[in-house]
């Protein structure tokens, strides 16, 4: 399934998207998509309605955060070779582990906020991974039982308040709208393999990442499990896992970063598509 949450920001719906493209609505089933309807007993429930009969959505709707109540949001830096070698880091022995808040979170088309003071917006094609099941000391063979699903995301980052203001990551990372998820969450038995998806991201028509998840250094059984080990992973917790070469800091011969009016398009093989116009905030 592709499920998605559909409407005005804070009175989104649940919806799905079926084989035709159309968006249909769940509300009669679900309130909302969330840890709570992300479990395997609701998402078995939900695969065996005939979706013929779910209302049909007309106009083209926004779409909001695919999934709603996070309650942490992990993510991995240094986890594809390419872009650990264009930061001229050495590979990591394990995971490197920094956080966002889920005020971060927004829509997959919404508007890219320049945050005041902001002088180095950059971008980081990723996918991430959504829990529906409480995953706490799991085994790497396991891992894959605690995930709902997968969906594409961007850990926006203001590089002069990440690197220069302290050394403190979560500071650039965590702004309002830094962490688009959607359009969809693709369940796995869509989704395909987690380790073989092409994942790109362009500005204004030029494609500056072009990868391949198969590049990970940590997959995303190892990442599940390797961070149960130390905190308890929650229903709808979403775990970003890591970005491609070709991020505005590694161009060379000098770093491109993103300006006020541009369009930044995100996408992951087989989960869509994020389309977002950069903007300053008021």
């Amino acid at each position: 399934m592709k499920l998605l949450r559909y409407g005005p920001l804070g009175q989104e719906k649940p919806g799905l998207l079926d084989s035709a493209g159309n968006i249909r609505d769940l509300s009669e089933y679900i309130t909302d998509i969330t840890g709570g309807s992300l479990a395997p007993e609701s998402l078995n429930s939900l695969r065996s309605i005939d979706i013929d009969t779910l209302p049909l959505v007309s106009d083209s709707p926004r779409l909001g955060a695919c999934v709603s109540g996070i309650g942490k949001i992990v993510c991995i830096g240094l986890n594809y070779r390419d872009h650990a070698e264009e930061t001229g880091l050495p590979i990591p022995d394990e995971p490197v582990i920094f956080a966002k808040f889920p005020s971060a979170v927004s829509g997959p088309d919404d508007d890219i906020l320049f945050p005041r003071g902001a002088q180095k917006m950059d971008w980081e094609a990723e996918l991430a991974v959504v829990i529906g099941k409480t995953a706490k000391y799991v085994s790497e063979a396991q891992a894959l039982e605690h995930v709902a699903g997968y969906c594409v995301a961007n850990d926006l980052s203001e590089r002069s308040f990440q690197i220069e203001r302290g050394g403190q990551w979560t500071k650039g990372k965590s702004c309002d709208g830094f962490a688009p998820l959607g359009p969809w969450l693709v369940t796995p038995d869509e989704a395909g393999d987690p380790q073989a998806l092409d994942i790109w991201l362009e500005v204004d028509g030029v494609r500056y990442q072009n990868g391949n998840t198969g590049n990970m250094i940590f997959s995303v059984a190892y990442l599940v499990s390797y961070l149960s080990q130390f905190f308890s992973l929650q229903p709808g917790d979403v775990i970003l896992t890591g970005t491609p070469a070709g991020v505005g800091l590694g161009q060379a011969p000098e770093p491109v970063f993103l300006r006020p009016g541009q369009l930044v398009t995100t996408g992951i093989e087989g989960m869509g598509e994020q389309r977002q116009r950069t903007v300053t905030e008021e």
